[in-house]
């Protein structure tokens, strides 16, 4: 099954570069199917590297709820329909590259982040501390407390704007937020039990990385 998922990856990125090196209107599709590919096949190898105990046909992320299939979905749905209806707005070539270096930009901050914290980095987030489990502050997480969920935010706004998606640029901006909104609380409240007043010095000095998104507030 593993090799089934990875080698649908590579004939999906395959695919993508060829739309990508033509000058048909699906260009920026192109660059899209490239971006997508790329970052599922990079989310297992880089645990396959970093924590290959943590490692499972889930790694990949393709699977990773309903919500995030039904928003893909949505997402080629409003391309091919606005395609379809207004194919001037799909010819935006500024604006896909701005989204192309936002995809660029969030998955190179989400795999620094994944291999700056080795193998305390989990898709799971995880309720026991393990004998190795250590507070990683250096690197990027010196940038942000949630370097790896920044990267993602930006990321997938990025794929809707490199699209020319104006729908699914707000629908996944405000979904993302949401998501992580919730995920960061539930995981500060993790290390805060694990690390105690050493994360909380931390939380203190540097942002979560995300707009608008504190953390889980701690009453003294």
């Amino acid at each position: 099954q593993i090799a089934v998922r990875a080698c649908f990856l590579g004939f999906a990125f395959g695919c993508g570069l060829l739309l990508s090196a033509g000058r048909s209107a699906w260009r920026h599709f192109g660059w899209y199917m490239c971006s997508l590919s790329l970052f599922h096949y990079s989310e297992y190898l880089v645990t396959a590297i970093n924590n290959p105990r943590s490692l499972s046909l889930d790694s990949f992320l393709l699977n990773h709820s309903f919500e995030y299939n039904l928003a893909a979905l949505s997402s080629w749905v409003e391309f091919t329909l606005e395609k379809i209806l207004f194919p001037e707005l799909k010819q935006i070539t500024w604006l896909s590259t701005v989204g192309l270096l936002m995809v660029i930009f969030g998955d190179c901050l989400r795999k620094a982040a994944m291999l700056t914290a080795g193998s305390n980095f989990n898709h799971i987030v995880q309720n026991e501390k393990s004998d190795t489990h250590t507070l990683v502050t250096s690197g990027v997480y010196g940038w942000f407390r949630h370097p790896s969920y920044v990267g993602w935010f930006y990321w997938s706004i990025g794929t809707q704007v490199l699209l020319c998606n104006p729908i699914c640029v707000v629908g996944y901006a405000l979904a993302s937020w949401r998501f992580f909104r919730e995920r960061i609380e539930e995981e500060e409240i993790t290390l805060i039990h694990f690390f105690g007043e050493e994360y909380l010095e931390y939380k203190r000095k540097v942002p979560s990385g995300l707009p608008f998104i504190k953390g889980v507030k701690v009453e003294l």
